[in-house]
């Protein structure tokens, strides 16, 4: 019986695999291209040396960023829309310190990427504050902040920060040598320091949200904000905490992207990494350890495509439809693994014991 039950599982996870890259070859056969030929450029122009290597993990290291800052938001039930906006606001505050503080770059750049995790973490409060005090739904909110967010990134590099002849939206100057992260060599173009970042984060999310009060009191939220309110949970701070927390990773993410990617501040410097970071996070179903191997995999899959537009005339879009159609697979599979679970009998299921409501409970939202 439990060889049958694992079976079915295994069954139902790859599933939204053989499903999505199915569907997707249907939709290449459609167009009048090889399906096989398709995914072998896919997999040569992500894997075909160092180089290329490089380019993925450039890319994979924000969303991976940002993929578990929204584990931490989606635990709490949280939809983080404004995980754009959080990046602008990092790569902006990151920006303004490689513009206008002369440092050296040993002190520099942690100052840069301290400052990004603020901008994000104070953008990502907003969001918070509007959801828990004024009651606006963090999907409104996170979308109005977003485009704001954008509004500023553009006037700062069209004004204030525009090059020295004259005004521009393209780019801000380039930064100063010293503001930038060094890659590891010239060939595997990628930031150490960043890497070492993302594996900090990936696994202090994951024994926060595995084994602390405040991880217990996120997923308490999460399941049932005013069940848990009433138990004694702060929810309201329980749901800013993990607003902060996402926002700090994501301004790290939109560092990256000015100090590392692009040398400079760009409109549109996000690059869509939030929104992509949560259709991560819905595969994933807020495994913390899970999101990095499915953020490389789209990472690879998004870097492998840009050589489709050259040898066969396919736009790189394909990647976002096979992406597209992976998550929709999944979220089909999981809902069919919920219903095929079978129930938890009464007798084990615990009666929690009475508690007092402390005072805070009472007004916390």
């Amino acid at each position: 019986m439990k060889s049958q039950t694992l079976t079915a599982q295994a069954a139902l996870t790859a599933l939204p695999i053989i499903l999505s890259l199915a569907i997707t070859a249907l939709l290449v056969m459609a167009v009048g291209a090889d399906p096989r030929e398709v995914f072998t450029l896919v997999w040569e122009g992500a894997f075909r040396d160092l180089r290329a290597v490089g380019q993925v993990v450039n890319f994979w290291i924000p969303l991976t960023l940002c993929s578990i800052g929204l584990v931490v938001t989606f635990t709490a039930g949280l939809w983080n829309i404004g995980v754009e906006g959080q990046m602008i606001l990092g790569a902006v505050f990151a920006s303004w310190a490689a513009l206008t503080l002369d440092l050296p770059a040993p002190i520099l750049v942690p100052v840069e990427i301290l400052l990004a995790m603020l901008g994000g973490a104070l953008w990502a409060l907003l969001v918070g504050v509007l959801k828990v005090r004024l009651g606006v739904h963090e999907i409104f909110g996170g979308v109005a902040l977003n485009a704001l967010a954008n509004v500023i990134a553009i006037y700062l590099i069209s004004g204030p920060w525009q090059p020295p002849e004259g005004g521009s939206v393209r780019a801000t100057p380039p930064f100063p040598a010293p503001a930038l992260l060094p890659p590891l060599s010239d060939t595997f173009k990628v930031s150490l320091l960043a890497l070492v970042i993302v594996v900090v984060a990936v696994v202090g999310v994951w024994l926060a949200l595995r084994g602390t009060r405040w991880g217990l009191q996120l997923k308490a939220t999460g399941k049932n904000a005013r069940s848990a309110m009433l138990l004694g949970v702060p929810t309201g701070r329980s749901a800013l905490s993990a607003f902060i927390v996402c926002g700090m990773l994501a301004g790290i993410a939109g560092s990256y992207r000015v100090l590392f990617t692009y040398n400079s501040l760009r409109p549109g410097v996000s690059g869509g990494i939030g929104f992509l970071g949560l259709l991560v996070v819905l595969l994933v179903a807020n495994r913390a350890l899970w999101a990095p191997l499915v953020a490389f995999a789209f990472a690879a899959v998004l870097g492998g495509s840009a050589r489709l537009k050259i040898a066969l005339q396919l736009d790189a879009s394909l990647a976002g439809v096979l992406q597209g159609f992976l998550v929709l697979t999944a979220l089909l599979s999981n809902g069919l693994r919920a219903r095929l679970a079978p129930p938890t009998p009464i007798s084990m299921i615990e009666e929690p014991a009475p508690q007092p409501i402390p005072a805070e409970a009472a007004h916390e939202q």
